[in-house]
């Protein structure tokens, strides 16, 4: 550090340099996550000092996101559901465990996710010590229920299930998962931090929300399809009992008790999510989401046409195939089984696929003339 500062033109100068030195979206195909929408931009700049975290100096935001919340319940068929924002689908995943492991309150606790469940459960078992049972997927990469219903005990204290899973696209078969929750009287947890908007804009799509009654909690992440601005999440729950037991005292503060992960909760991005949801609207994300589908269908069929077999056909926008490689520029990702893997965000417009398809088959397919 110098110990006389810089000049803001010097500064800006270096900053933009380093930021030059990132990537552009305009060739990632691998991103969960996209350029937010200038909407969103506006709101998180006007609400770039908020802090929820002690809400009672910021009640206009705290309306926000008391109005985020009304609108996911609507969306996912529970007008009564209540929630919070978080950082993200890790928070709140690891918020999801930590009330669950507080009702149950079993010796050994344990928790039962798919083959495919993100690795922020890893991560909030190992922080919690609460052990992780995989249960395998099935042939479309579903999750095996019956494998699923066999690794329930009495210490089980939550079923996860994943609504758009991050490497196929799919979505676990939740209805039948919510009959052995049911049964069983374990929490079931749906991490739909992609598919939570993607699936409500779909004809025909697989059901995921609390219109099956077993489901207790579901994530969904508004700095993915949202297009609202990083970092951004949505826990809802079907009864905000569950986080009764998650208070702590916070005398200090404008309440005097708490149950969120973080302390300073930043009420930019929460601002920005509720901003672009109104600017959408259902019509405009059922159009945003057509869209990116039908690129996901053309990438595939141009993909197959170059001999490059598909593994399976997504519930969500997301594409994978037999391994191969690509070409520079272009940033794509693998899954843990080397499968080839894209996702269709909306910066990945139509002529960026035609364009990409271009250039991959240029690099495999030899020049005959």
């Amino acid at each position: 550090m110098d110990a006389e500062g810089l000049l803001a033109d010097e500064l800006f100068c270096f900053l933009e340099a380093r930021r030059k030195e990132d990537f552009s979206y305009s060739h990632i195909l691998s991103s969960m996550c996209t350029t937010p929408h200038p909407v969103a931009v506006k709101a998180h700049a006007l609400f770039m000092e908020t802090n929820l975290g002690d809400p009672g100096l910021f009640p206009g935001t705290v309306s926000l996101e008391d109005e985020l919340i009304r609108w996911f319940a609507d969306l996912y068929h529970e007008p009564s559901a209540g929630g919070c924002t978080t950082s993200g689908g890790t928070e709140s995943n690891i918020q999801v465990l930590r009330f669950c492991k507080a009702a149950k309150k079993a010796k050994n606790p344990n928790i039962v996710v798919p083959a495919s469940a993100h690795f922020s459960f890893e991560k909030a078992c190992k922080m919690m010590d609460v052990e992780m049972r995989l249960a395998p997927l099935d042939h479309e990469y579903r999750m095996d229920v019956n494998a699923a219903g066999e690794l329930i005990d009495k210490d089980t204290c939550c079923i996860v299930s994943v609504a758009g899973t991050t490497e196929y696209g799919m979505t676990d078969p939740i209805p039948e998962l919510g009959k052995i929750a049911g049964q069983e009287d374990i929490h079931l947890h749906v991490d739909a931090a992609f598919g939570g908007y993607v699936l409500p804009f779909l004809k025909d799509a697989p059901k995921f929300d609390f219109s099956i009654p077993e489901v207790g909690s579901i994530s969904v992440d508004p700095h993915k399809m949202g297009m609202g601005t990083i970092p951004s999440g949505v826990l809802m729950v079907r009864d905000e009992k569950v986080f009764c037991n998650l208070l702590v005292e916070t005398p200090y503060l404008t309440v005097k008790q708490a149950y969120s992960l973080t302390g300073t909760r930043p009420g930019a991005s929460v601002a920005a999510a509720y901003a672009v949801s109104r600017y959408f609207g259902t019509k405009g994300y059922t159009s945003l989401v057509t869209g990116c589908m039908e690129n996901t269908r053309r990438l595939i069929e141009g993909m197959e046409a170059f001999g490059v077999r598909r593994k399976v056909t997504p519930d969500v926008n997301v594409a994978t195939f037999d391994h191969v490689d690509v070409p520079k520029p272009w940033i794509v990702s693998y899954t843990r089984k080397g499968d080839l893997r894209i996702v269709c965000m909306p910066h990945v417009s139509r002529d960026v696929i035609e364009s990409f398809l271009a250039d991959f088959g240029e690099f495999h397919v030899p020049n005959t003339h």
